[in-house]
C-alpha cells in the first residue's frame, strides 16, 4: 500500500471539518501523508496532538509540523486528563491507523478510550480502501464503529488514491453510545 494520497488526506480533513475545530486528535500520524492536510486547515489558534507509537516519526513530525503537539504513545493508554484536561474534548478525530489489521480487541480498546472525548456533534473520521471494506474484517470494523457513534455516513470514493478509499464519517451523540441512525456502505 502506499501511504495516503493528497486527495484522500484533503478529503478526511474536509469531512473532519478541520477548518472549524478547535481542537484536533489524530490517531497515528505515521510520516504526516494526513497531518499535512490537517494543518493547513487548522483554523488560527487551533490546538493539536497526534498520537504516534513510532518516536522516529514523532520526532521527525515534530520537526517537521513545530506548532502541532506529538507523543509516543498508544492510543488507548493516553491520558486525556493530563492534555487537554478532565473534561475537555475535542472537536476532530482523525485516523490513519489500519484498522483491520488489528484484532477487535485492540480496535475496541482505542476506540472506547477515544470517542468519549469527543464533544457531542464531534466527527471522527477515518478511511478505507474500496472493496477491503466488505471482506469480513472490514464489515466488523464498520458494524463496531457504528455501535459506537450516533451516525456513521461515507464520502464518495478517492480514485486517485493507491488503492481508492472512501472517509467513514461517525458523528458523536450527546454520549457515545450504540447507533440509532447509520447509512453509507
Amino acid at each position: 500500500m502506499a501511504p495516503s494520497s493528497l486527495a484522500l488526506a484533503r478529503r478526511i480533513a474536509e469531512a473532519a471539518k478541520i477548518h472549524e475545530s478547535k481542537r484536533v486528535l489524530e490517531l497515528g500520524p505515521g510520516t504526516g501523508a494526513l497531518t499535512e492536510a490537517v494543518a493547513e486547515a487548522l483554523p488560527k489558534g487551533s490546538e493539536y496532538l497526534g498520537l504516534e507509537l513510532n518516536e522516529i516519526f514523532v520526532k521527525q513530525l515534530g520537526q517537521r509540523f513545530p506548532n502541532l503537539r506529538f507523543e509516543a504513545v498508544p492510543a488507548q493508554e493516553f491520558d486525556f486528563n493530563q492534555w487537554p484536561g478532565e473534561g475537555e474534548t475535542f472537536d476532530a478525530v482523525v485516523s490513519g491507523l489500519p484498522w483491520t489489521a488489528f484484532p477487535e480487541s485492540l480496535q475496541k480498546a482505542i476506540l472506547d478510550h477515544v470517542l468519549p472525548r469527543l464533544r457531542p456533534g464531534g466527527i471522527f473520521v477515518t478511511f478505507a480502501y474500496t472493496g477491503f471494506h466488505l471482506l469480513p474484517k472490514g464489515r466488523c470494523f464498520r458494524d463496531l464503529l457504528a455501535s459506537r457513534c450516533y451516525k456513521l455516513t461515507t464520502t464518495t470514493t478517492v480514485w486517485g488514491n493507491l488503492p481508492p478509499a472512501f472517509v467513514y464519517v461517525a458523528t458523536a451523540g450527546e454520549a457515545v453510545a450504540p447507533a440509532n441512525s447509520n447509512s453509507g456502505r
